[in-house]
This record gives C-alpha cells, structure tokens and sequence, in this order.
C-alpha cells in the first residue's frame, strides 16, 4: 500500500519509523531524529525527484519539542511537494546539516540556529544572521521572555477606556508573571477582587415564584380565580383595573357621558326614528290640503 504519490509505502520510502499523511495538495513525511533526517533528505531528492529545495525552519510544540521542518519539491505538471519533519528536544536541540544535499539550505539553518537554538554539526559556520551582536536568547522559543513588557503591560492588560480589568487576564506565551520575573518579583500587587453582580450595595430584586401560565395578578382576578391586593401604583394609590368591555362597543367617549348599555341606546334610536317618521307624515298632508283649495257645498254654492 502506498502513501500518497509515494511509489511505495512511507516506512519502504524514508526507512523504518516514517510516517506519511497527504492533505492540501502537500504530502508530510515525520522521519526520526538523527542521521535520519539528512537521509530523508538525499531520499527524496534521488529517487522522488525533489530536487527544488524551499525552505527549512523550525515551530516550538510546548510539551513536544522543536520541529524541523524542510519543503522541498519535485518540479513538473503538477508539481509534488513534500514535506519533511523531524522532531529533536529542547533541552539539546541537535540535528545534522543537510548543506551536503541541498546547498542552498546553509542559510535557513544559521536563521534556525539563531532564533531557537537548534545545533547543526557540520554546518559551515553558524554565525549571527539576523540578532545583534551579545543577543541572548533565542526569540521564537515559546520560553522566551518578553522583557518589554516587563516595564510595559501588554495591550490586553486593561479594559477599553484604560479601565483595571475586573479579573485576572490571562497573559500570552513569552509574557512573565510580574511575580515570577522582573523587578517586581515576589512584590506585584494582586489583581483586583471581582465586584459582586448588582452594585454596591444593592440588593438583586428576587426573582418570580409563579409559572407562566398562571398569568399575572390582574389576569387572575379578570377570570374570577384567587383575589390578589392590586399594585400600588404612584403615592400608595391602587392601580386603576383593566377594563371589561370589548373594543366593538367603543369608548366612553364614542358613547357619550350619559350614554346607558348598548342596548338602550339602540332603542331609543328606533323611538326617535319612528317620531321623525309620523312628523314628516303629518307635513306632508297638510301641504297637499292646502294645494287643493277650500272645499265648496254644490247645494248652494257656499263654502263649506
């Protein structure tokens, strides 16, 4: 079975303890430690045909170590990219230089011998790359100590508006406790104690005992269930209660201050409707009288 674009299996490829896993368009060989890893190297670059070489660098695993990582590629429709990586301890970080394979690898290692102090014997000269003259440290360790920050918090150390943060901030890789190192050791102050929910003072209002499909106090009394004592509103006065009526019946306004129930009102509507009605009647008749003239005795010939 092989791995990846591998003609063969990762262990048959690099030797025994290789393990290989493709993801992205990128296949990553872990090789051990020690003459291991420029044979790795030379493997890949005779027989997979890698012969481009990238880059080597090194990233700190807390717990784990320093990993030593090398991409190099084989050149073509696509290309094949291969990673190699290794892992050597922190407390003697040591790995044999590859400048016998690729050339061109010389500098990548002075760069990781300065920043995390991985030794390559047999490296050419590892001379100061990129730090000043007297630098100690290596500054991409993740034990390196920010000293800067020492003399001056780190931008997380206090709320927005310059405020003391209410509870321990928790401090990023290479940042010191102030009571571990530095000029205040041993005399830093505690950090603030939280304050308690609510102010000072100030008393949380409880919460209510009742479900919520009880309804409130008003509802309750609406529907004839337990009387309860009406809130108090402003000054101690009770709260005026809910009205009763449904909106089809209008307001008090609507109806007018006198108004009675819906139902007289209705029939005193139809009274004075019918009291129109015989009005309006009786003028009608009496204008029809007095169009058709006095009335006349035929008898005589005197008016009636």
């Amino acid at each position: 079975m092989t791995d990846g674009w591998l003609p063969r299996a990762a262990a048959e490829v690099f030797g025994e303890g290789a393990v290989a896993e493709e993801a992205y368009g990128v296949l990553t060989v872990d090789v051990p430690a020690g003459d291991a890893w420029p044979t790795a190297l030379e493997t890949a670059r005779a027989e997979l045909g890698c012969d481009f070489f990238d880059w080597l660098s090194a990233v700190d695993e807390p717990g784990v170590g320093l990993r030593v990582c090398a991409h190099v590629v084989a050149l073509g429709t696509p290309p094949r990219r291969l990673l190699l990586r290794t892992t050597v301890p922190h407390g003697a970080p040591s790995l044999p230089t590859v400048t016998g394979v690729f050339a061109g690898a010389a500098w990548h290692e002075r760069e990781t011998h300065e920043m995390f102090g991985v030794d390559f014997p047999g490296h050419p000269g590892l001379e100061p790359l990129l730090l000043p003259d007297g630098f100690e440290g290596h500054p991409l360790r993740k034990d390196f100590v920010l000293a800067a920050r020492v003399a001056k918090q780190w931008p997380g150390a206090k709320e927005p508006g310059g405020e003391t943060p209410r509870r321990r901030q928790p401090l990023p890789p290479g940042v010191p406790d102030p009571n571990e190192w530095g000029p205040l050791k041993g005399r830093a102050p505690a950090p603030p104690a939280a304050a308690a929910r609510g102010g000072e003072g100030r008393q949380a209002r409880p919460r209510r005992a009742r479900a919520a499909g009880e309804g409130s106090a008003s509802q309750r009394a609406a529907a004839g269930g337990e009387a309860a004592a009406p809130p108090a509103g402003g000054g101690g006065r009770p709260a005026r209660p809910r009205r009763a009526r449904s909106a089809g019946e209008g307001s008090a306004s609507q109806r007018g201050p006198q108004a009675g129930p819906p139902e007289a009102a209705a029939s005193e509507a139809a009274s004075e409707a019918a009291a129109r009605d015989a009005a309006e009647a009786a003028r009608n008749g009496s204008a029809a009288a007095e169009a058709n003239g006095p009335a006349t005795d035929p008898e005589n010939g005197e008016e009636g």
